[in-house]
């Protein structure tokens, strides 16, 4: 049987945590004062331009204010001819000069019916992922189902079984809330990306609309030994978990749209499980059926897959939370920096158990910590953008982040995670991302 003894806090990596020194106090204000002087030359530089613009009150002179030796500013073709028509494009699509900012395939994955696609995390802003790139991880392939004759069946130990049509699912009082997902093989224990996508892609972010599980399930009528609910999906997989009630009956939800659309066919369309901060597989897409037991079925998606082997060859069944992460976006593997002076480093951060409270970034490979600030808003297992400026001096340097969550939890490196867990796991790998600057700009993975 499954060893389901809960896995080892690995917070205990004290000296990435400890209170900073006086030496290292006195190295972060000298690095604050530098990085306030290069941002405030920066913003000096702009104001000049500014002023300049506005004492010739002609936008063509904007270089020539700035720069009486440069040209005029050209006018552009697009101010010679009407744009594109109005309704040209009923269902719209980004710009053009946008192609690049796809989801990323593993060119080495070639199951494509059981397969996945990772977000671009480096070409993204703030903490919402557009539909259109949110990461994708199916078993079988995407059905094509019609809303129309999609049915939900609650049975097992309820008082009334019940079967609800979409449109009676619809009917009851809805909710939105703010939640990431993230499939529990993220990244991985043997993978490491050469961009921020193939580093940490398989998270997203998303405003969600549904009903609460609590209340599709009181509907029904709960059974004093009901404990599990099992809930199937209607693709080709069969795709099955079992779900504790006591997740189901407090922020689990049915969601039938996603950031104010209705869900994509990739995502579960017409309707899905979502089980905030919890692995992203549990959140059954297409769901058809929610069985209520008095124990887990477990299925082949809880036993031979989506458990973590320990050293000892044992397996751990169940691990369901994500843990606390974080990764830098910019400046990130693959990009290269525009030249020494002010940088913002940006990035995010998110825990299934929580608000994420505080996130670290080292700029000297962990010798010390800066702390970085949180965009708002905040919110409970979503993402977290945080952001520090720095003022980079053209020497090699390997910059990461540490997530700190509500509960006190500390974002590990892969070595105090793997001296707990061993490396024959796959899953829950939320260790530090560490991206390594060389004296010409370019950005790698410090581990590659």
């Amino acid at each position: 049987m499954p060893d389901k003894q809960p896995m080892p806090d690995v917070s205990f990596v004290s000296d990435t945590h400890s209170p900073p020194t006086a030496e290292t106090r006195q190295d972060a204000g000298s690095a604050k004062a530098d990085t306030r002087q290069a941002r405030r030359g920066f913003l000096r530089k702009s104001a000049q331009t500014i002023t300049g613009l506005a004492a010739t009150g002609l936008a063509v002179r904007t270089a020539a204010a700035a720069d009486p030796g440069a040209a005029p500013l050209p006018v552009p073709e697009s101010m010679k001819k009407p744009g594109a028509l109005t309704g040209s494009a009923l269902y719209g699509h980004p710009s053009e000069f946008e192609k690049k900012v796809v989801r990323h395939l593993r060119p080495t994955d070639k199951q494509y019916f059981s397969s996945s696609t990772r977000s671009p995390l480096q070409e993204l802003d703030g903490i919402i992922t557009p539909n259109g790139l949110f990461y994708e991880r199916h078993h079988n392939g995407i059905p094509t189902i019609d809303p129309a004759q999609h049915k939900l069946m609650v049975h097992g130990l309820v008082d009334t079984p019940l079967l609800f049509t979409m449109e009676q699912i619809r009917r009851f009082p809805s909710q939105s809330r703010i939640y990431f997902l993230e499939c529990s093989g993220n990244p991985g224990y043997t993978v490491y990306g050469k961009t921020a996508a193939e580093a940490n892609g398989l998270v997203s972010c998303a405003e969600w609309t549904g009903v609460p599980l609590k209340t599709i399930l009181e509907e029904a009528g709960l059974q004093p030994d009901a404990k599990w609910v099992i809930a199937e999906g209607a693709d080709g997989a069969g795709m099955t978990r079992s779900i504790p009630l006591e997740k189901c009956l407090d922020d689990a939800m049915l969601v039938y749209s996603q950031n104010g659309e209705r869900l994509r066919p990739e995502q579960g369309y017409p309707l899905r499980v979502l089980l905030p901060g919890y692995e992203g597989n549990m959140s059954i897409k297409w769901v058809r059926r929610l069985q209520v037991t008095d124990k887990p079925v477990h299925s082949r998606e809880e036993t031979s897959k989506y458990t973590d082997l320990q050293a000892d060859g044992k397996a751990r069944e169940f691990t369901y939370i994500m843990e606390a992460k974080s990764i830098i976006t910019a400046p990130s593997g693959g990009q290269k920096m525009p030249g020494t002076g002010f940088c913002e480093i940006t990035g995010i951060a998110w825990s299934g158990k929580g608000k994420i409270t505080r996130v670290d970034v080292s700029v000297d490979d962990g010798k010390t910590w800066q702390q970085a600030s949180l965009q708002e808003p905040v919110l409970s297992k979503a993402l977290t953008r945080f952001r520090l400026p720095w003022n980079w001096d053209g020497k090699p340097a390997v910059i990461l982040s540490r997530a700190t969550d509500e509960t006190g939890y500390v974002q590990p490196t892969l070595e105090a995670l793997t001296a707990v867990r061993g490396v024959n796991g796959t899953y829950h790998n939320n260790a530090m991302t560490a991206w390594r600057i060389a004296e010409t700009g370019e950005v790698t993975n410090a581990r590659l």
